[in-house]
């Protein structure tokens, strides 16, 4: 499954390897050039964008939404030939490009044809498998379990749990019997016939499935179960809720985000990091012998463990992996006091965006020992986990960052960064982070 965010930028750059490849060979005398080039790439990727063409289901096949290339054709057929009139270039034979983009568009479906068979066969054999297990037994469960039987799809199906005793070979046990069995088993997704399940039954799987790491999907009837990010999809013409559909799940968004936190990170180690950097190791020589940097392990998206680096801002001490800093700790060195004050301790942080561990703005990274606490205190903490965490985020500049002295502090700050996860954009991105530098500016102090 770790490899699967990889299919759609994989498949965005072959495509663009063919077009560029194609049109360079065969025309090249109206393609090569920066105009020609930035023009018919971004032709193809806005087209690409407007009809949402990369896939993200997993039951889709090719000829799922085969309507979908024949409108990218189009389109990119429609701005191919109109860089001519654009450019003012002399068309030449419209029976030659017309065999330009036929060819172009052959080798493009073959590929499509070439990648849906390399995934269907890497799955039969076991590859992108997704584990699940159902909760209740009605007629649907026949239906669904056709989807769940076809090897191409990576579905494994575990089995079935449900209070009426069966002697299926599918049968698990009683409905209660299941989270055991889902935290010792690899069970990736629960679905949830919700006509066999009471309505407390069903919060307490929506609970135990957020703070499990899990995705939970429901089979629905007439109960009220609603979530921000709850979506529908079709299994054989059954409904099925997906209560965790989160925006930064779609390729578009990893793309986007990825792109934007890249370029963002350079632009702040090449043009502040690479000059602090000296600049802050100076400064500390005349206040401790404490190493520049500061690492630490933090837990990033699925609970990954990843170093968490910051300029160092507080002496070294047997309990700095555990004990969270407190308004005027004695252990902030006089540099280090500053450094807090302004957000720039947080600064080297932009190298863990690079290497892909944290995001420009996401949830904050906590200490393990409080990732530990809070799963079993805080009810949905885990959900935050579900994204990359950030060098700030939207509890952050709500306020609720820096120490924690009461339960309410983090079942605010787990509330917010919920929220993000579900409502994620690059608008607000760009209001968060806008809003980080206006309150570094005006010198908010913070705890951690």
């Amino acid at each position: 499954m770790k490899r699967s965010a990889l299919i759609v930028p994989i498949s965005i750059l072959i495509h663009l390897i063919l077009v560029n490849g194609f049109l360079a060979w065969f025309i090249p005398d109206l393609y090569l050039n920066v105009y020609s080039i930035l023009f018919y790439n971004a032709s193809w990727l806005l087209s690409a964008y407007a009809i949402d063409y990369y896939p993200t289901s997993r039951k889709e096949r090719f000829f799922t939404n085969l309507h979908k290339p024949l409108q990218l054709y189009i389109l990119f057929t429609l701005a191919y030939f109109a860089w001519f009139s654009l450019s003012k270039t002399q068309m030449g034979s419209i029976a030659y490009h017309t065999h330009v983009l036929l060819g172009l568009f052959g080798c493009l479906i073959s590929y499509r044809v070439l990648f849906y068979y390399a995934r269907a066969r890497y799955r039969e054999t076991g590859g992108n498998a997704v584990h699940v297990v159902v909760i209740g037994r009605d007629r649907n469960l026949k239906k669904i379990r056709k989807v769940f039987d076809e090897p191409d799809l990576g579905y494994r199906y575990l089995g079935y749990f449900d209070n009426s005793d069966s002697k299926s070979p599918t049968y698990l046990g009683k409905v209660e019997e299941c989270f055991s069995y889902i935290q010792e088993r690899d069970v990736h997704q629960i679905f949830c016939i919700a006509s066999r399940l009471s309505q407390a039954q069903l919060f307490n799987l929506m609970a135990f499935a957020d703070n499990n790491l899990i995705k939970l999907k429901i089979v629905p009837d007439n109960k009220e179960i609603f979530t921000r990010a709850m979506r529908i999809e079709l299994y054989d013409n059954v409904p099925v809720l997906n209560l965790r559909e989160l925006p930064l799940e779609t390729p578009y968004a990893k793309v986007a985000k990825r792109a934007f936190d890249v370029v963002f990170a350079l632009l702040v180690i090449v043009g502040v990091l690479s000059w602090l950097s000296p600049l802050v190791y100076l400064l500390q020589r005349f206040d401790s012998n404490e190493p520049l940097f500061f690492k630490q392990k933090r837990h990033g998206v699925n609970r990954k463990v990843f170093w968490c680096y910051k300029f160092r801002s507080m002496t070294t001490t047997a309990d700095a992996d555990t004990k969270m800093m407190t308004k005027n700790d004695k252990r902030v060195t006089k540099l280090g006091r500053i450094l807090r004050r302004t957000s720039i301790d947080e600064l080297p942080q932009f190298y863990n965006v690079l290497l892909g561990d944290m995001s420009v703005v996401g949830p904050r990274p906590h200490m393990e020992v409080h990732t530990e606490k809070y799963q079993t205190s805080v009810d949905k903490y885990l959900v935050r986990h579900f994204v990359k965490p950030g060098i700030t985020g939207l509890a952050q500049v709500r306020g609720y960052r820096g120490e924690i002295v009461q339960q309410a502090d983090i079942v605010n700050r787990t509330r917010l960064d919920i929220f993000y996860v579900e409502k994620w954009s690059l608008w607000l991105d760009l209001k968060i982070i806008i809003k980080t530098v206006l309150n570094a500016v005006q010198g908010e102090d913070k705890a951690y």
